[in-house]
């Protein structure tokens, strides 16, 4: 199987932050990836590294064959990107955001009305055409931003926590939407916050502090370090100490109910 993304040493700093330091990984074609963290931990500096946004300090990588660094253009062409803010115009209607990406990423008036009509079928977003964007909830914003991401067919995905604040229902059909495209053959880079979505990636990373503390499968991952949930292991991995914190302070009743 190929490999969709490959990162050795990859490392971004801020002046005297480090924000990613020295992280190694790779994604194979047409899996779906999921990159865990806390806020504040890496997970969007990289994703932006890879998609073309940012530059790195060091080390290396390459996205669909392209290099990060002197191949920036062509990544961006070949990716669909979801960012964790809306990316759509929410003065216009759900049409026009679609026809307003179609043309950006240069598709024809054929290809336009097919793959828009494609996208609107994907997303369950017919009847709903003439909606503003604004207007819509946060479930459906974010059917319809993953919508305009996929218009131009890309090859490889990054959904930066699509599914942040949305209902269970929205974020199941979200996640059907997802293997759907992954059985497809489409490569998707996730990040979220939500375990029981963690559980249906094929593999796992996990960032803290910058730092790629963990790597594999979710059922390996959980043999690797005891535990019986994804929960555990990150709480393991990214908040034990803090959470122990707490415990101290009840125990020393410094906090009174």
């Amino acid at each position: 199987m190929q490999t969709a993304v490959q990162v050795k040493e990859l490392t971004k700093s801020f002046g005297a932050h480090v924000a990613v330091n020295q992280v190694s990984f790779a994604v194979k074609q047409g899996e779906i990836f999921g990159f865990l963290g806390s806020n504040g931990s890496g997970k969007s500096t990289t994703i932006r590294m890879l998609c073309g946004i940012l530059t790195p300090t060091s080390g290396s990588g390459q996205v669909l064959g392209y290099d990060i660094y002197s191949q920036a253009e062509k990544i961006k062409q070949n990716i669909g990107y979801m960012s964790q803010r809306f990316s759509l115009y929410e003065e216009l209607t759900v049409m026009e955001n679609l026809e307003f990406y179609a043309g950006i990423y240069g598709l024809d008036r054929s290809q336009q009305k097919q793959r828009i009509s494609q996208v609107i079928e994907l997303a369950s977003l017919d009847g709903r055409e003439g909606f503003q964007a604004g207007m819509l909830s946060g479930g459906w914003k974010q059917r319809l931003a993953l919508g305009c991401a996929l218009l131009h067919r890309p090859p490889l995905l990054f959904l930066d926590e699509p599914t942040a604040g949305v209902d269970p229902v929205s974020r199941r059909i979200f996640w059907e939407i997802i293997r759907y495209l992954s059985n497809s053959g489409i490569t998707v880079f996730v990040t979220t916050h939500y375990m029981d979505e963690a559980e249906l990636c094929d593999s796992i990373g996990f960032i803290h502090n910058g730092i790629l503390t963990a790597y594999g499968t979710p059922e390996n991952l959980k043999k690797e370090f005891g535990y019986k949930t994804l929960e555990d292991v990150f709480i393991s991995l990214v908040g034990s100490k803090e959470l122990n914190r707490v415990r101290e302070l009840f125990d020393k009743e410094i906090l009174i109910p």
